[in-house]
This record gives C-alpha cells, structure tokens and sequence, in this order.
C-alpha cells in the first residue's frame, strides 16, 4: 500500500527494517517556523490555523477563568475539540458522532444526587435546552485581490474581530436567537467588536460542525471564527489583534451567557 521508497526512508529514520513496517498513516507537515510579519507586525504566518487558533482561544477564554467564577457558576464550562473536522466528522470521535451526548450523560450521572441511580432522558433534554454552543472555525476574510467574493456588507477583514456567520441553509447553525444572544454578550464586554457574514448567492458556502452538533443534540448554537487568508493553505495569515478579540469575546460567553439567557428568557421569538 505504501510507496517502497517511503517505507525505506522511514524505516532508516527509525532504526528498523522497512518489513518491519506492518502499516502508516502519514500527513506531510510545514516545518517552517511560524511568524509574525507585515509593516506593523499585524500578522500571524502560521500553518494549520484553521482551526487550532480557534482552540488556543478557546483554551485560553478557559483557563482564564477563575476558581471563585467556576465555583458559584451555575453552569459548566466545557471545551471540546474536535478531530477530522475538514473530512466530514463522521467518526468514532468527531463531532458528528455520539461523543458529545456520551460525555454530557457521563457528566451528569456524575453530577446526580447519591439517592438517583443515574440521571433521565428527560433531564438531560432540559439541560441541553439551556445549555449553548459557540461553534468556533476560522472565517474567510476579504482578500483584496479578489474583493468580489464577498458581499459588499459581510467584508470580514483582518483586525476587525470575531466573525459571526449566517446561513439561511444551515450550512451555519446560528439563529436569529442565539446571533442576538451572542452580540448582547459582545456588547457587555465592553463593546468588544464582532463582524457579520454571509455568504455571497453565487459562491458555495462551506460548514462546520456547529449544524451537527445543533441538529444531534437540540443545542442552540451560533457559528462564529476568527478571520484569515489562504485558508487550507500550507502558510495560513490571520491579524494579531484578532487573537486577543477572540479571546475576549469566548471569555465574556463563558461568563455572561446565563446572565444574558436570563434576560432573554421573556422575549418572544
């Protein structure tokens, strides 16, 4: 199955015989280090930023948040990421699988009271309803040569923000509920500017796992992500500010959503 001549060079890198090598699974990997460049150092040159900026950000939104915060918190904080996202997520473990709902009702059978042999079908439905999942995945941003790919309101751009998507098709799962719920979040955290976009009628629109997740487990959800350029590219581009609005934005969701979901909860929809 393998090229002989791979199996060879492989082998001699690890000291084997190739018959030794009863199989492998093999990705061809940047080994350029990564960069900050541009005029101003605004840029971020990097390989695979879709999607590990995405978890970075998210990590870091995470662990910034303090004991005292976790401990009164009504809610639970999780962070979940995913493999074979760019393949379709129909795996063992991606996010179109069983994971989630698995972990969830290992959590709350964990989290019952001692006298309940294990928690219902019932109550973790109603978990789920006042649960929310920011779908996070790298955005397309204008790119100037080509600035016709883009609607001419949904022009994310470098240094503008987090990147709110919307698609009438579902290829994205944010509503206008949890769209809205997510800006009045942006908004109490100081303002912290967020970017809108929608795909341009003449040009397919790509998905994330956000859909999945929405339509597997009832979940509000909204798509959001950090803009870049060369996306799927070997040296992705993305703007330094972004990074840090991102992380604010994700830190202010983990501790505004029940305040703002609360605020929410008379209006009709």
């Amino acid at each position: 199955r393998c090229e002989p001549a791979v199996l060879r060079l492989l082998a001699a890198h690890l000291g084997v015989a190739a018959s030794a090598i009863v199989d492998a699974d093999l990705s061809v990997a940047d080994t350029q280090p990564c960069a900050i460049g541009g005029a101003l150092d605004e840029f971020i040159l990097a390989p695979r930023l879709d999607n590990l900026a995405s978890c970075y950000t998210g990590l870091a939104a995470l662990t910034s948040l303090d004991d005292a915060f976790m401990q009164d918190s009504p809610d639970i904080a999780v962070l979940a990421c995913f493999d074979h996202e760019e393949v379709g997520s129909t795996s063992s473990h991606g996010a179109n699988s069983s994971l989630i709902a698995d972990v969830m009702a290992r959590v709350l059978d964990a989290l019952a009271p001692a006298d309940a042999a294990h928690v219902g079908p019932d109550a973790a439905q109603a978990v789920y309803q006042r649960s929310f999942v920011l779908s996070a995945d790298m955005a397309h941003a204008q790119h100037p040569n080509y600035p016709a790919k883009h609607e001419p309101q949904h022009c994310p751009r470098l240094g503008g923000g987090c990147v709110i998507k919307t698609n009438q098709n579902q290829r994205y799962a944010t509503s206008a509920v949890s769209g809205a719920i997510l800006r009045e979040i942006a908004r109490r955290a100081d303002n912290v500017p967020v970017q809108e976009f929608v795909v341009a009628n003449d040009v397919a629109c790509g998905s994330t796992v956000g859909p999945m997740i929405a339509s597997n487990t009832g979940v509000r959800t909204a798509d959001v992500g950090q803009p870049q350029l060369a996306m799927h590219s070997v040296r992705e581009m993305c703007g330094v500010d972004d990074v840090e609005l991102c992380f604010r934005l994700y830190r202010a969701f983990f501790m505004e959503f029940r305040k703002v979901d609360e605020a929410f909860a008379g209006v009709e929809y």
